[in-house]
Formats: structure tokens, sequence, C-alpha cells
């Protein structure tokens, strides 16, 4: 009886401004969201504030996902070392100058802690991502002779052929998207700063499926986490020469920026195969089927893994609430009659 007559309790207060999202109890500060902005945003460009507003919001998006996997992560007991972090730091910065990455890092308003932290943070949720996503995603040999016996005219080839993905970015609105976050860039300074900001996430390990699928504008391979499959010489011809050279000068596993007709294209040279027909013990044939197998066994286990930890968890996003557009006032007075 007493508990039927007792109040219910107050709802928590508010945050302040400054609490952009809460996640399980967890607060996500603006200044972290600044931070991260900075990271990733090219500091001689200006974008206006819609433009900057929509960066912001899509990064807090991933830092809510992050956040959540780190918590399940210090939960599990993994842990980041010291020498992890250093090996990442050092690979990160190997190809520049220490004086031009520390003027990279001031320019931005970051210093060496900064960046080391964030690589902390990335490091532990890819742990966890390892552990219980990527040890549980297995391919078998009959998923691989499988896959070679329904695409055999595929490991046919009559002329040199080279297997690539790519981002697209375009400086117009796409009629179609299909790409995860429904992100399009709709004129040239838009353009420009999506492929820099994408450029920047592929420097800090950020995979290039996963950002194919989050944020390329070409309807038909962004599902496919941007792979193209193989491209032969003849039809490399086709394309806009800066494409195809940047295609023919690449070794396997780099990444190219071409920029044509204002379009930005972010290519990634997976293989290259000679003409022949090749069979299951051709050398190559069987770690790519494979490769390709698992990427997408991988990814679409990563998709519903991150899925059902954010409905699983408690999440306040307050910046998102306070763009959303006012609802217009509606008049509850009668019609005149006529009207």
């Amino acid at each position: 009886m007493a508990a039927c007559g007792s109040k219910p309790a107050p709802p928590p207060p508010a945050p302040g401004p400054d609490v952009w999202a809460v996640v399980d109890g967890r607060e996500i500060r603006r200044d972290d969201v600044e931070k991260a902005y900075r990271s990733v945003v090219d500091p001689s460009t200006t974008p206006s504030t819609d433009e900057t507003m929509l960066a912001k919001l899509s990064l807090l998006n991933d830092m809510i996902t992050q956040d959540l996997l780190l918590a399940k992560a210090r939960a599990a007991g993994l842990s980041v070392t010291d020498a992890e972090v250093d090996a990442a730091f050092n690979d990160r910065k190997k190809n520049v100058a220490e004086d031009a990455f520390q003027k990279q890092l001031a320019d931005r308003k970051l210093n060496t802690a900064d960046m080391r932290e964030s690589l902390r943070r990335e490091l532990l949720a890819q742990k966890l991502l390892d552990r219980d996503v990527g040890a549980a995603v297995t391919v078998s040999d009959a998923d691989v002779v499988a896959y070679y016996n329904a695409n055999r005219a595929q490991f046919s080839l009559a002329e040199p052929a080279f297997h690539i993905a790519q981002i697209v970015v375009t400086p117009v609105r796409e009629d179609q998207l299909t790409n995860r976050r429904n992100d399009d860039a709709t004129t040239p300074e838009e353009a420009t700063r999506k492929a820099e900001m994408l450029s920047q996430r592929l420097r800090s390990g950020t995979r290039f499926s996963e950002l194919a699928m989050d944020y390329s504008e070409d309807a038909q391979s962004a599902p496919q986490g941007g792979d193209l499959g193989f491209i032969t010489v003849s039809q490399l011809k086709q394309v806009a020469p800066p494409l195809r050279d940047a295609v023919l000068k690449a070794q396997p596993g780099t990444i190219s920026q071409v920029t044509a007709g204002g379009v930005y294209t972010l290519v990634l040279l997976i293989a290259k195969e000679a003409a022949g027909q090749r069979d299951l013990n051709t050398p190559g044939v069987r770690d790519n089927i494979s490769a390709t197998l698992h990427n997408r066994k991988d990814q679409l286990a990563r998709t519903a893994y991150l899925t059902v930890l954010r409905n699983d968890a408690r999440v306040e996003n307050y910046l998102a609430k306070q763009l959303v557009p006012a609802p217009k006032p509606t008049s509850l007075a009668p019609a005149a009659p006529g009207k």
C-alpha cells in the first residue's frame, strides 16, 4: 500500500549545454566532438555553419558507437599497451618529418597527447571487434569452391585485369544515394572538404570498405564497400586518363586520389591479374576468393554487431535534438465556411 502511494522518482536533471550526448550514463562533451572535428577537417578551409554541424553530428554518432565498444572492451578486461600505441603512433607519422608533423597538429590545435589518446581508443575498439566479430568469421574451402564455380567466367581473362575498389565524391546532388549515411556533397566546396575528410580517415586507419559504404556517392559500388571487381585494360582505356593512369601505375594495396571534372575518386588497387584461364591452383586465386568472402562476411557481422550494441544501449543525442526543426504551429480555430 505504501508503495502504491509513493510518488515516482523525478527525472534526472537535463545536462548542461556542453554535454552533447549521454551513453549509458557516460557523457560525451562538446569539447570531445570539437577535437575530433579538428582532427579530420582541413584547417585551411572555411565550411558553412550547416556543413560544420553536419560533420560534427556524423562524428558524434561515430563517437557514440565507439564509446559503447570501449565500455564493453573494458568490462571484458581488454586493454591496449603503451607499446601498441607507440607502434601505431610511429606508423601514422612515418612518412612525415617531425617538424612538419608537429605543424600539422598545431594547425589543428591538437598535440601529441591528443593523437595518442585517439589512437588508444581506436585500438581498443578494434581489439574488441576483432575478438567478438573477426575471430568468429570463417571461410571454408567449400565456400571458396562454391564461389569459384558460380563465378567461373570471372577467372578467364582475355587480357590483364585489375581488381579495384573506389569511393566517389561528386560536386552535385545525386538522384540516388545508397551509402549508409545518406551523405551527399552538393557543391564543389563540399566535395573538396569531403574528399579531404575521407583521406584523413584513411590515413587514420579507417577501413576503406567501411568508408565506401558510409560515404561513397556511387550507387552501384557503395553497398559492396566500393568493390568493382576486375576491370580489364580495355575497360580502363575508356575512363578518364588520370583515373586510368592511377590504376596502371599503382601497386596492390595502395590508395590513390584522382580528381577529374570536379569528381573525386579514391581508388584502392586490390590486385593485378595476368591474362589467361585461372583455376583454384593458380597462385593468388584461392587467397583472393577467400579474402573477398571473408570481407563480405566480416562487413555483415560487424554491421549486425554494432546495430545490436546500439539497440541495447541508452543513448541521448542532445546535439541531434537541438538540430531537429521545430514543428510549424497549427491553428485550432475552425475553418471559415466555404474554405
